[in-house]
């Protein structure tokens, strides 16, 4: 089980960032993600895996003018 923005996700072997952007249906292009607090850079959404009872952060960034 994982903790995804303090909500719980069923974790499964191999998991990696983007699998868990895909599951909560996060699709925003600015996003700053951190597991167990480390910063987790877009290049490496797909590589990046993540182990059972993570703490991940999704965080929005907001632009506009």
């Amino acid at each position: 089980m994982l903790l995804v923005n303090e909500e719980p996700l069923e974790w499964h072997d191999g998991m990696t960032v983007r699998d868990v952007l895909c599951a909560r249906n996060y699709r925003f292009p600015m996003l700053i993600i951190h597991v167990n607090d480390a910063l987790i850079l877009k290049k490496d959404y797909d590589t990046t895996t993540i182990s059972d009872g993570a703490v991940v952060k999704v965080i929005h960034l907001i632009s506009g003018g």
